[in-house]
């Protein structure tokens, strides 16, 4: 076998591999093949179970692979939920040029494979970077902590493409005023951290919070200001424009460090004023993107009630510098020679590079 070969955990419903790997691949390199597992949106024990034999069929096919010859792999996150990371191992060893992206702290994270007692994720995540040839991490923090075991590594933000998304066209406030956080519903957890605050805004404004996602309406007190549209694709790209302000609520610990700010920029690219908690690449991204940082309760409140309260000609400067931002240094457009070098791949002709 030559050329590109992806392998990922999650099919492209998965924000991960579509943002880390599908959405790259579509631009540059359409004709790559991509083993994504069972190809459903997560890998919890009821997925893997209503979907037996696409389980069954990913495994044969990842050993198949394994076996062959392969030019370059991009290995995302985890080939398969089993194991303590002897398949990746394998997959890995089988190729000419290896590389392995991830974009989220899966070195601190304790969760262990589905099957697994020998090893923990991190486990898996450890042996991937130490086989691999370079390593790709999604920010600074991730990369820090990867050179520990990996001389090659690079760092890729999780990449949007702002010319997608609708642009923000008008800045008064709707009535009421609209928040808006973009998720899974398994980062809920940090909206009900920040509870007190929303609702107080809630109090002052009427403002409302929608969730954009696959929620399990689980928000305790916020429930009375919340609203829900459940997330398929494209609609962040379309809807985003109509909110108000953002929001990129998270817990300071190292799991959050780990993340990528994904959602701001998603805001940002719609052109959104937004706060944000000041905790790893959200910190250096809501402060690019000219969002408001808020650490505690008090800071969420009065960064949210100035925004809410400021001029609609503030709020577009902001907008528009946000938009701006993302555009220059968090498009794909901005990072295709680094992403394509460090896959050793060939985009001089770049006819196919969606703009």
């Amino acid at each position: 076998m030559s050329g590109l070969v992806a392998v990922t955990p999650y099919g492209n419903e998965a924000a991960s591999t579509r943002v880390r790997v599908f959405d790259w691949l579509y631009r540059l390199a359409p004709d790559t093949p991509i083993h994504a597992y069972a190809g459903t949106r997560n890998n919890s024990p009821l997925t893997l179970l209503a979907h037996p034999l696409a389980v069954i069929g990913a495994g044969r096919d990842l050993r198949a692979l394994a076996s062959s010859s392969i030019d370059r792999l991009l290995l995302h996150r985890a080939a398969s939920p089993f194991g303590s990371g002897d398949l990746e191992a394998r997959l890995l060893g089988a190729a000419r040029w290896r590389v392995y992206d991830f974009d989220d702290a899966l070195q601190w994270d304790p969760g262990r494979s589905v099957t697994s007692l020998l090893g923990s994720n991190a486990t898996k995540c450890i042996r991937c970077i130490k086989a691999a040839d370079r390593v790709v991490a999604g920010n600074d923090v991730l990369a820090e902590w990867a050179g520990q075991f990996a001389r090659n590594v690079t760092v890729v933000p999780s990449c949007v493409d702002p010319f997608g998304y609708r642009m923000k066209q008008t800045y008064e406030l709707a009535d009421p005023p609209r928040l808006v956080w973009i998720g899974s519903h398994s980062a809920e957890k940090y909206l009900r951290l920040f509870a007190e605050a929303f609702l107080e805004i809630h109090r002052r404004t009427s403002a409302r919070l929608t969730i954009v996602g696959q929620s399990h309406g689980r928000l305790g007190p916020l429930e009375i200001m919340t609203d829900r549209v459940p997330w398929k694709d494209g609609l962040a790209e379309q809807a985003l424009c109509e909110f108000d302000v953002g929001v990129g609520p998270l817990n300071d610990d190292v799991l959050s460090r780990g993340k990528c700010a994904y959602k701001l920029l998603q805001y940002g690219a719609a052109g959104l004023p937004l706060v944000a908690s000041p905790v790893g690449a959200n910190a250096t991204v809501g402060t690019a993107l000219g969002g408001r940082l808020a650490g505690c309760v008090d800071e969420w409140v009065d960064q949210l009630a100035e925004l809410l309260s400021a001029s609609a000609s503030y709020r577009r400067e902001v907008g528009i510098l946000a938009r701006k931002c993302v555009e220059d240094s968090y498009s794909f457009n901005a990072w295709t020679d680094r992403w394509s070098a460090a896959l050793e791949l060939d985009v001089r002709d770049t006819s196919s590079v969606v703009r």
